[in-house]
């Protein structure tokens, strides 16, 4: 996985999974707090589109990665040209979303933002297979519950502190947030929504609420300076700080409290967790159409795209048969 696990990903296993997972979760967290000089990082940030640097003087491989997504990158070099063009073609009226025969940059930019994220649908078609009991397209919330508390719940909690009741209440606020028809029933983007609400504008206040949770210590519905400070380094015995540490007092003493009355409440940790980050895909988006659109009326057809298919897939292009036959695929 190209991202790092974080709070999108708790919880994401079945009641057999569930044990091992709170076990992991306490060796992380003596693992974390036995290394003082380790920071941990809330923040949420898009990964680059492509490691590649972007000169297309030179090539065009930042493109075929951004356009692709890195993974079905790699298998750039086993079609002909004539193949890479027919099967471009036919991946164009995928991103054609109102199919009336134009590609725009709207459309370009959530393709782009798709195939980067392939990942998370992979990811979301595995908890699907184990969490949709009944085989009729929706995981409710009592088959989500089943499976991964079912026996769970009747074990007694560890002496450290660790709640599974109050682990499945946080997963139920967050399943409700994510079903936005309220039927107790999520279908294929809720049930993502739930399992990866950093994604989703709509989940972003509950990514928010339950980072201020983890880190407020106190109950009082604010991050204090210690409280920032102690959920990324723990002293442990230590009688000099880090230089990382002092940084990070300063920061949250100059740029995180914002009204500097010495607390972040929830609009500020979300300004700190969630930063509004240049848009990598909707900057590709606008490159490939600016590149392609042979007539300039800021819209790309089908042939402007496959005459340029250099630009999107290369000289010999990627294997997008295995992406055309299964149906989740993008």
């Amino acid at each position: 996985m190209r991202r790092r696990l974080g709070l999108s990903q708790r919880l994401l296993m079945s009641r057999m999974e569930l044990r091992p997972l709170v076990m992991c979760f306490a060796l992380c967290v003596v693992y974390a707090t036995s290394k003082p000089t380790e920071k941990k990082d809330r923040v949420h940030h898009d990964e680059p589109l492509s490691n590649l640097d972007h000169d297309d003087a030179e090539n065009f491989d930042y493109d075929h990665e951004a356009f692709l997504g890195q993974e079905e990158a790699k298998t750039f070099d086993q079609l002909t040209p004539e193949e890479s063009k027919e099967r471009l073609g036919m991946l164009v009226d995928r991103i054609d979303e109102d199919k009336d025969g134009y590609v725009t940059a709207d459309e370009m930019k959530r393709w782009i933002k798709h195939a980067q994220k392939r990942w998370i649908y992979d990811d979301v078609d595995r908890q699907w297979k184990s969490h949709d009991l009944n085989g009729d397209g929706f995981v409710s919330w009592e088959e989500y519950k089943n499976a991964t508390y079912g026996y769970i719940l009747d074990d007694q909690d560890p002496d450290d502190g660790f709640s599974y009741k109050q682990m499945m209440a946080r997963d139920e606020r967050r399943f409700k947030m994510a079903d936005q028809d309220s039927d107790m029933k999520a279908n294929k983007e809720e049930f993502t929504a739930f399992l990866h609400p950093e994604e989703y504008e709509h989940m972003k206040d509950i990514v928010v609420l339950e980072t201020m949770e983890d880190i407020d210590k106190n109950g009082d519905g604010f991050i204090d300076l210690d409280e920032y400070i102690g959920d990324m380094y723990n002293q442990d015995g230590e009688t000099t700080e880090p230089e990382w540490v002092k940084t990070e007092r300063e920061q949250f003493t100059e740029f995180r409290d914002k009204n500097k009355d010495g607390k972040m409440d929830k609009e500020e940790t979300k300004d700190w967790i969630l930063p509004s980050d240049y848009d990598h895909a909707e900057a590709e988006a606008k490159h490939l159409v600016y590149e392609s659109d042979v007539d300039k009326d800021g819209r790309l057809t089908k042939a402007e795209i496959v005459d340029k298919y250099d630009l999107f897939v290369g000289s010999q292009a990627t294997d997008f048969g295995e992406a055309l036959t299964r149906h989740d695929e993008f």
